[in-house]
């Protein structure tokens, strides 16, 4: 049996390779700490939970949903922009509910990308913009990000050719996997460069309240004319401690979310109610808990960059996200380090070229990991190196 050509090029998925490396180890009788997939380890909120509990005995919940999601949920998702943002949606125009920013994500490219289109990718990058636009038959343009620029794409550096052929420009800000943020003035050049070449500007926000020091990020939407040229995608994932339940939003110009829409609609068959009526009280309920999850992984975040400088590796304390991203010795591969950290420590780190060819040189470790394993993590990690310094 010969499978298509798209099944047959597509890499295998970063995280399951990961998760895959871990059961082989701890079937050796190995225990492994993880700093691999960004998954919080703390829990969803009561209130939410009670949400889903009342919702699963209503028997209306146990029908097929709508994939455009309940009204109640649509306007929670507008109301939450407005109080976040001061940003005012359409809730049945420009506000569409997703099975977790990743699936919005996964499909868009659907909307934008015929056979031989290009998308603008930076690199490194979330793995899923590359995998959309591939299945969509289209080609990625990479766009080279580093440290000295910022952890941002150069946009003016983007040959007139190429940007005049791309349909779609991804960003993602907080970042993944870098934790680098932009301030709105670089949401405004985006802006104006997809007016000049007539592009479709895709913003992950995943990681919109996991900040740090004060640190208050910005939408996409904010920049003027964004709703003109762009959709925004969002999650209730990271805020709310909710990746189980899949959960997310798009927001935007109301062409781009009545294509995604029609999409999905032939693709998926909606939310379960159950889990949008979790996502209502998440929105609409007290909010208290996101400052105290955000100071938990603060004091997380503050362990590792220590340890990681401890170590002789370089980094620089992220402002938001849920991750580190760490420079490792000059000479070595993030795939062979990596490696060699597991097989030494039985400590598991993301290799930086996992998100592209920008990312080699580094690695990136989740803070999503209970405090005990971070500490026992990092003391294997001094362990590690003190023994290394000693041979």
């Amino acid at each position: 049996m010969e499978f298509a050509r798209r099944v047959q090029e597509l890499p295998p998925y970063l995280f399951a390779e990961i998760s895959r490396k871990i059961a082989a180890k701890r079937a050796q009788g190995i225990e492994v700490v993880s700093f691999g997939i960004g998954d919080p380890d703390l829990p969803t909120p009561p209130h939410i939970i009670a949400a889903l509990q009342r919702a699963a005995e209503e028997p209306a919940n146990h029908r097929y949903p709508e994939t455009e999601g309940l009204p109640e949920l649509r306007q929670a998702m507008a109301d939450w922009y407005e109080r976040r943002y001061g940003l005012s949606f359409d809730p049945a125009k420009e506000v569409l509910p997703l099975i977790g920013s990743k699936e919005g994500i996964g499909h868009v490219a659907l909307c934008f990308i015929d056979p031989g289109d290009t998308a603008l990718q930076p690199d490194p990058a979330y793995p899923v913009y590359a995998v959309g636009t591939m299945f969509a038959c289209g080609h990625t343009y990479t766009l080279p990000l580093d440290e000295e620029g910022g952890w941002l794409p150069d946009l003016e550096a983007v040959p007139a050719d190429v940007a005049h052929r791309a349909r779609v420009l991804w960003l993602n800000y907080p970042n993944n996997p870098t934790g680098a943020v932009a301030d709105r003035e670089f949401f405004e050049r985006a802006v104006a460069f997809a007016r000049k070449y007539d592009i479709a500007v895709l913003h992950d926000l995943a990681y919109s309240d996991v900040t740090y020091d004060g640190y208050d990020a910005p939408s996409f939407m904010q920049a003027k004319g964004a709703r003109e040229v762009g959709i925004e995608f969002s999650s209730l994932s990271k805020t709310y401690n909710m990746t189980g339940w899949r959960l997310g939003t798009a927001v935007g110009n109301a062409g781009m979310i009545d294509a995604l829409m029609r999409v999905k609609s032939n693709l998926d068959s909606g939310i379960p109610q159950a889990i949008q009526q979790m996502g209502i009280a998440a929105l609409r309920g007290p909010q208290d808990a996101v400052a105290e999850h955000n100071a938990v992984y603060q004091a997380r975040r503050d362990r590792v960059v220590t340890a990681m400088r401890q170590i002789g590796l370089r980094c620089t304390p992220p402002r938001a996200s849920l991750y580190v991203w760490a420079q490792i010795p000059a000479g070595e591969t993030s795939i062979g380090f990596a490696g060699r950290l597991l097989d030494d420590t039985g400590v598991v780190v993301t290799p930086g070229i996992g998100y592209g060819e920008q990312g080699e040189g580094y690695v990136r470790l989740s803070l999503t990991t209970p405090d005990t394993a971070i500490d026992e993590g990092l003391r294997r990690l001094a362990a590690w190196r003190s023994e290394a310094a000693k041979a």
